[in-house]
């Protein structure tokens, strides 16, 4: 016999202590910890002695906000990213009222920095304090989650993710609610951090005119610049924004091996190439991608290019491979600018397959 989960542990206690009257108090503390204590069937939902279908609109006793005033905002999952929006949208007087983490040690994070957030183990629990239901969660956990919903009419739901369209939240829509996403390109490793990083960032939104032009006004409130990208288009945004984030990083790490095998510690390789880096990144800006590229490629350089791949050969060959991938790239840039004939690009291709 396999042994119970903490959660079911008290969906147990919840059972008893709805054939038990004469313990509300229990009752109230389970609620209170995002435990269902009169649940119902997939696909229904109760008002008191009421049983309703996801797709039958009707009135009900959830929070909402005054006409004029901005929707009441509950965030679902307390990690990085649910964690910096529920901070940034407080601070910036957006009322968010109720967190949802099956992690206790994260939800009590989150309700020591948003003040006056509620905070429950499961996300239905949060659905009658809220009227814009944020999905901060894993991408792989979008659809599962979503599914699990059980909104009111006149309720939405977005997604944080940068990867999913606003589809993957199909299971959670009813009648009468919207569905949509919002995803801040930030990198949130740090609260704060993130926070401040908000502040002129780029938040790509999903949704109708009216789920849109809400979230439009949501991201400049915390200081960021929103857009609508083109449909079908999100894997190809999130990508790049992959390579410009985590792809960068594992860059960085590359160089620095490499600076450590010229008797370069972490920080003396961005002591030594951080200028460089964002003078490079300033180059862009000013001229143009295909401007900016300097270097043995765009001379033409063959002798450096096998001098170069000698030495990661022979002292860091897990670098291998990324250099190799980026000349080649560099390769087709200093062609299309005219910089290399096409003999010249040839040559270095050759170099780049055999070595030599």
């Amino acid at each position: 016999m396999r042994a119970w989960s903490e959660s079911e542990r008290l969906r147990d206690e919840a059972r008893r202590a709805r054939e038990d009257s004469d313990d509300p108090e229990r009752e109230r503390e389970l609620r209170e910890a995002g435990i269902d204590t009169d649940p119902e069937p997939a696909g229904v939902h109760r008002h008191g002695d009421e049983v309703h279908g996801h797709d039958h609109p009707h009135p009900h006793p959830r929070a909402e906000a005054q006409p004029g005033q901005r929707p009441i905002v509950g965030i679902v999952g307390a990690g990085a990213v649910g964690t910096a929006l529920g901070v940034a949208l407080s601070r910036a007087g957006w009322p968010v009222a109720a967190v949802a983490s099956r992690d206790p040690g994260r939800r009590e994070r989150f309700r020591r920095l948003v003040e006056g957030a509620r905070a429950f183990a499961e996300a239905n629990a949060l659905l009658d304090d809220v009227e814009l239901v944020i999905l901060a969660v894993p991408d792989d956990a979008i659809p599962s989650v979503a599914g699990s919903l059980r909104l009111y009419s006149g309720q939405a739901v977005v997604h944080t993710s940068g990867a999913l369209g606003a589809e993957a939240l199909a299971p959670a829509m009813a009648a009468g609610t919207q569905v949509g996403a919002f995803h801040p390109l930030v990198a949130f490793a740090d609260t704060e951090r993130a926070v401040a990083a908000l502040k002129g960032a780029t938040v790509a939104i999903e949704g109708d005119d009216q789920l849109a032009a809400l979230l439009a006004e949501m991201a400049e409130a915390i200081g960021a610049q929103p857009v609508r990208l083109a449909r079908g288009s999100k894997a190809a945004y999130h990508a790049a924004a992959v390579l410009a984030a985590g792809g960068f990083v594992a860059l960085l790490d590359a160089i620095a091996e490499l600076g450590r095998v010229a008797g370069l510690d972490e920080a003396g390789s961005l002591a030594i190439y951080g200028p460089l880096i964002e003078q490079t990144l300033g180059n862009a800006r000013a001229l143009g991608i295909r401007a900016a590229l300097t270097g043995p490629i765009t001379r033409g350089d063959r002798g450096t290019l096998q001098s170069h791949l000698a030495t990661l050969r022979a002292h860091a060959p897990g670098v291998l491979p990324l250099y190799e991938a980026a000349a080649e790239r560099e390769i087709t840039l200093a062609e299309a600018r005219g910089a290399l004939t096409p003999e010249a690009a040839k040559q270095l291709r050759t170099s780049l397959a055999t070595g030599d």
